[in-house]
């Protein structure tokens, strides 16, 4: 193998050393931020955005020369042709990526969902003495537009600055709707997302069968970013919210999760009812 590299033209050796880097310089961006080597900014937005790009075209422009080389010597080493297509096709999949992860944010311009935009769930004092400790964005008021937000007024459109939050999750094709208790009791309840919120591999799980309060922290393999759920288990129904601690979009991370929160809440309210 390594008589075989020492045959390589130096073009090869470039692409080959940069399509090795690829991968290792996105996992390092990502593993650094979730065990708090750096912050999320430097990781997502300096390593990953930033750098990735011109990580992503310094790979296709090698890629591009040593195809041209490889396709012009003599006699044409199948071999490096291929590399030089990998190394350009493996770029444009990034790219594609990044393209469709874009996408996906404009599609969720918020972080913070909730099955109740009237009266959206209230987290514990411990919560958001937690979310301060980690300078997580401050919780919305789901009435006030989004043009009116610090966090939001300089970084949405025209079209969304005067949309509020309970306006954008009302309109949602997905949004997530209130679990009814059915026959079940308020502890029940509670015991049924505690579970719920167990099996989905959430932490810090707080059920609190007095008031009908359940929380949670859920966290993302990739980077570690943490986002707080609520459940409120009321008289007939119990409605769940989900906020991002960091970011502006949430990608539908939050609207995702209470969808699973709720199944499986109902599926354990079935399961005892038997």
């Amino acid at each position: 193998m390594v008589a075989r590299m020492k045959n390589l033209p130096w073009h090869t050796k470039l692409v080959l050393a940069l399509l090795a880097l690829l991968p290792a310089w996105f996992l390092v961006a990502s593993l650094g931020t979730k065990f708090g080597i750096w912050g999320w900014q430097f990781g997502l937005l300096t390593m990953t955005l930033s750098g990735g790009m011109i990580l992503l075209a310094l790979v296709g422009i090698a890629a591009l020369v040593s195809l041209v080389l490889a396709w012009r010597a003599r006699p044409r080493r199948k071999g490096l042709v291929t590399v030089g297509i990998i190394g350009l096709v493996a770029p444009l999949a990034a790219l594609a990526l990044f393209l469709a992860a874009g996408a996906k944010g404009a599609a969720n311009p918020i972080h913070d969902i909730a099955t109740d935009t009237g009266n959206p769930p209230a987290f514990s004092a411990g919560t958001m003495a937690a979310r301060a400790a980690a300078g997580a964005n401050p919780l919305a008021d789901y009435q006030t537009p989004l043009g009116q937000l610090a966090l939001f007024k300089e970084r949405v459109s025209p079209e969304l600055a005067v949309k509020n939050h309970a306006q954008i999750i009302t309109a949602r094709p997905d949004r997530p709707a209130p679990l009814p208790l059915g026959g079940a009791s308020r502890a029940e309840g509670v015991a049924a997302v505690a579970a719920a919120m167990g099996q989905m591999g959430l932490t810090d799980i707080r059920p609190d069968p007095a008031t009908g309060m359940v929380e949670g922290v859920a966290e993302t393999f990739w980077f570690g970013f943490r986002d707080d759920v609520v459940a409120r288990v009321g008289e007939t129904q119990i409605d769940f919210r989900s906020v991002s601690r960091v970011g502006i979009s949430d990608l539908g991370a939050n609207t995702a999760r209470i969808i699973e929160l709720r199944q499986r809440t109902g599926a354990q309210l079935g399961a005892a009812s038997r």
